[in-house]
């Protein structure tokens, strides 16, 4: 990604954090202990998400060149499913900035898990010192593990699940220049160390998968607990969805047709 575009995202995020233009449908998550601490705007949130239908931050999904790679796994009929703005403010010292090892196929009732990528583009130069995504190299070719909220002395944020018994295996640091893109698999064991700078650490990132995905029964399977807490928030916010039709409601066509069945429960 170019840098002018970068550039203007992250004073867009800037605008969104301090509430100087209008969030929309968009979902701005708050860091506990940050808020536990008074913070506010933009040392407050740690992600803005759901930007399906945000004109500004959508072109990010929509990139071209972005898009020519995601083709390679899911074909040429392509879905944005789940789009994050991750801002990562300074660490209040209570390492909740930080992000337990998990794989994003735990969120998603939609298979095959192979035509499912994750496009992670930096938006300023990440290290391990503010927080740098971590991987488990080769554990793409695993398979879905059990996810809970980790026992965190100090708390974790909402909907941060992660699996268990991972914590003294080796890990890849990916440290990555502004404008770096890296493209993952949703079985990957991956997650972020905290923001010990005093800076932020802002990425944006868009889950794909192709059109022709199948939804799935996700009722006595390890996904029960994310897919019970993603439709009591969603009741919250006066909403009556299914853990399916979640996903529908925030996907939206980037390039390709679109099939019909995506929609049919709606």
């Amino acid at each position: 990604m170019n840098h002018s575009w970068t550039n203007a995202s992250r004073y867009y995020s800037f605008d969104l954090c301090e509430k100087k233009v209008p969030w929309g449908s968009l979902t701005m998550m708050k860091d506990i202990s940050l808020s536990k601490k008074g913070a506010v705007g933009e040392h407050l949130y740690y992600k803005v998400q759901d930007f399906v239908y945000d004109s500004v931050l959508f072109e990010y999904c929509r990139h071209p060149t972005i898009l020519d790679y995601i083709e390679c796994f899911t074909g040429p009929d392509i879905m944005a499913i789940h789009t994050m703005l991750i801002n990562k403010p300074p660490d209040s010292g209570s390492l909740t900035s930080r992000h337990p090892l998990h794989q994003d196929l735990h969120y998603f009732p939609f298979r095959p898990a192979n035509r499912i990528v994750c496009a992670w583009t930096a938006m300023e130069d990440i290290t391990p010192e503010n927080g740098c995504l971590v991987v488990l190299p080769g554990s793409h070719k695993g398979e879905l593990l059990q996810h809970d909220y980790p026992e965190w002395e100090n708390g974790v944020n909402k909907m941060y699940h992660g699996v268990r018994g991972f914590d003294d295996h080796p890990i890849m640091e990916l440290s990555m220049t502004k404008g770096d893109t890296v493209f993952f698999h949703p079985i990957l064991i991956h997650g972020s160390g905290p923001n010990r700078t005093q800076g932020f650490r802002k990425a944006i990132s868009c889950h794909y998968s192709c059109a022709e995905m199948e939804f799935i029964d996700i009722q006595g399977t390890s996904q029960e607990n994310i897919a019970k807490e993603i439709e009591e928030v969603t009741k919250r916010r006066g909403l009556e969805l299914n853990f399916q039709d979640f996903w529908k409601f925030r996907s939206r066509l980037v390039r390709g047709q679109q099939a019909v069945k995506w929609f049919s429960s709606l």
